[in-house]
């Protein structure tokens, strides 16, 4: 399954580079269908991809070091 096939907003790219904090409200605010969880850039994640979940990865000051996207 492709981001592209989950509904409502899928990628937010004008968030790289934001506070991880203010990147999860703006994720959850604009598609209230995810979850979007702030991960520490380096974390080991499971692999599945999910249509309810948005993984913000931040470096160690909190700022989004990778566009967020469904999965």
């Amino acid at each position: 399954m492709a981001s592209d096939q989950c509904e409502g907003k899928n990628s937010w790219p004008e968030l790289l580079g934001a506070q991880g904090t203010v990147a999860e409200e703006t994720i959850e605010r604009e598609n209230s269908l995810v979850d979007a969880v702030i991960v520490l850039e380096g974390s080991i994640v499971t692999d599945d991809f999910r249509c309810d979940r948005v993984r913000v990865w931040v470096d160690t000051e909190g700022i989004v070091t990778r566009v967020p996207i469904i999965g």
